[in-house]
C-alpha cells in the first residue's frame, strides 16, 4: 500500500516538474530528472519487495 501511494505521488510530481507549464519552464529538466530518479528507485523497491 505504501509503495503505491509513493508512486502515485512520484508521477504526480514528475508531471508538475516537467517544464511544459508556464511556472515551471525557468526551472530546466532538473526537478523532473531528480523526480524520476526517485520513480525509478520506487519501482525498482516495489519490484524487490520492500514495501511488504
Amino acid at each position: 500500500m505504501l509503495g503505491t501511494v509513493l508512486l502515485i505521488l512520484l508521477v504526480l510530481f514528475l508531471i508538475g516538474g516537467l517544464p511544459i507549464f508556464p511556472y515551471s519552464r525557468k526551472w530546466g529538466y532538473g526537478p523532473g530528472g531528480v523526480i524520476g530518479l526517485l520513480l525509478v528507485v520506487v519501482i525498482v523497491m516495489m519490484l524487490m519487495g520492500v514495501f511488504r
